[in-house]
């Protein structure tokens, strides 16, 4: 197996797309994990189709493959992070949540992207779980059903403090779904060091049959903080080595939110930090 690295936008947000694309090319990254944002490709505004025609283009020319992420924090509302999510106790709310999913589905398509990416929303105030589960499943339907018609599969991410937020939740998810073919699994590495119980590496060997994206930073037990490589606790060569057991094809895309003020050297070191990561491997090695 050849890991296939890429960088996320969200930690690029400093730089207009084009300029960041190029970075990542030049660089000798694979892939990008594109956010759907303001600063790069808005999916709310007018002109949404010719962008995403020409990003298409600008992404083929560079040789950049694609994943289509959307945990923009205010997208959709200005005053609330992340709001209105999947859960939100407004009919309304929820509605506006699906129906840019729906549009991250279109767009994926458009770019070739191989997965969409999304996750719960944390339950809100007096909510029984029971009731945040139906929500999710409700506001999930025209999501999964947009997915199966573009043939791009939506990758669900646990994520700490949200209602899906172990691996555990996004199995409770798939029976209650009735385990749909374009659901997978979203598995970001440092929330695994964060609050699994099992190490990283072997929760990509249990999340491998459903794994559609991957994203990859460093992090310490307990504490949910998006690190740049060898400032937490992860021991990342077994983790690679893993990911190529599973026979995982996608973009394993470095996620460094938080970090866009020196995006581009952290690009390029973060990088490094995983080539010589996987040269340590069995099984896998790097673009």
């Amino acid at each position: 197996m050849t890991l296939r690295l890429g960088y996320g936008t969200n930690g690029l947000t400093d730089l207009r797309l084009d300029d960041a694309l190029g970075l990542l090319a030049d660089l000798g990254y694979d892939g990008v994990g594109l956010t759907l944002d303001h600063m790069h490709l808005d999916p709310l505004a007018p002109d949404l189709g010719a962008r995403t025609r020409n990003v298409a283009r600008r992404l083929a020319g560079l040789g950049l493959g694609v994943t289509v992420e959307t945990g923009a924090r205010y997208v959709l509302d200005p005053r609330r992070k992340h709001g209105p999510s999947l859960l939100d106790p407004d009919p309304d709310g929820r509605a506006a949540r699906t129906a840019l999913l729906v549009r991250a589905v279109e767009v994926a398509a458009d770019l070739g992207a191989h997965a969409v990416h999304c996750f719960s929303g944390i339950t809100p105030p007096d909510t029984a779980p029971d009731t945040a589960w139906q929500r999710l499943t409700g506001a999930l339907a025209p999501v999964l059903e947009a997915a199966d018609r573009a043939g791009v599969p939506l990758a669900v991410e646990p994520e700490p403090g949200h209602l899906l937020s172990a691996l555990a939740d996004f199995h409770h998810l798939r029976t209650l779904l009735g385990d749909p073919e374009p659901l997978g699994l979203t598995l970001d590495i440092g929330h695994c060091q964060c609050l699994e119980s099992a190490s990283p590496a072997d929760c990509v060997k249990e999340a491998g049959p459903w794994l559609r994206h991957v994203q990859i930073e460093d992090m310490r037990r307990g504490v949910h903080e998006h690190l740049p490589f060898g400032d937490g606790e992860i021991d990342f060569p077994p983790v690679l080595e893993a990911l190529a057991s599973t026979g995982y094809d996608g973009l394993t895309v470095v996620e460094l939110p938080r970090h866009s003020h020196a995006g581009p050297e952290l690009a390029r070191t973060s990088l490094d930090f995983l080539r010589r990561a996987a040269a340590t491997t069995n099984g896998a090695a790097p673009c």
